[in-house]
């Protein structure tokens, strides 16, 4: 994985811990226990730490209706992560993670109300400290670049680029001095990150 969404780990701490302390596991319907890492992808107990850290308590939990989850979120986030990692379809995820679908409704759900985001920006501030930096970037570069569209995307999602004649969609993206980025930008300039 790129290095803004790894974590420096702990000492003490094990990638073959299988405990987990999630929601799910803590006030759940589930047994204890997670299963064993395999993949390159999967997280260390140190980057389990900060992303757990910065988790929303579930609705079920502050009385605000909800049922209980039944799948750990720790092995939710490895089964995304995989995805990313690997650029796999989502119905090609080996057996042993959560079913695809479950874990495509939990990154849509969790996307949908805003958490990968604030995820992403908690760990890109975590980095740029551990860097001796300051949290938030004082200086940006921002670039665009045009994708080609097929005729199968919709003439309302895409245009022409003048510059490189080309039919298709443009996006773009800001970054700070160091590489991470800081948010994106669609064709119509609407936040996607």
């Amino acid at each position: 994985m790129p290095h803004q969404f790894t974590t420096a780990e702990t000492s003490g701490a094990t990638s073959a811990t299988l405990a987990c302390d999630c929601y799910v596991h803590q006030y759940g319907a589930i047994a204890a226990g997670r299963r064993a890492p395999h993949y390159p992808s999967d997280m260390t107990d140190a980057e389990w730490a900060h992303v757990r850290a910065s988790m929303p308590v579930p609705a079920w939990l502050e009385g605000r209706g909800g049922r209980p989850e039944a799948h750990c979120h720790r092995e939710m986030f490895d089964a995304v992560r995989y995805i990313v990692d690997n650029g796999a379809k989502w119905r090609a995820m080996p057996i042993d993670l959560p079913a695809p679908r479950k874990v495509y409704d939990f990154f849509r759900r969790w996307s949908r109300h805003g958490y990968v985001r604030e995820l992403y920006q908690r760990l890109r501030r975590l980095q740029r400290q551990r860097e001796g930096r300051a949290a938030e970037p004082s200086a940006g570069v921002m670039d665009a670049q045009s994708v080609d569209g097929s005729e199968t995307c919709p003439a309302a999602t895409r245009g022409m680029d003048g510059n490189k004649l080309s039919d298709g969609r443009k996006r773009h993206i800001l970054t700070d001095t160091g590489g991470l980025n800081r948010c994106g930008f669609s064709r119509d300039f609407r936040l996607w990150l």
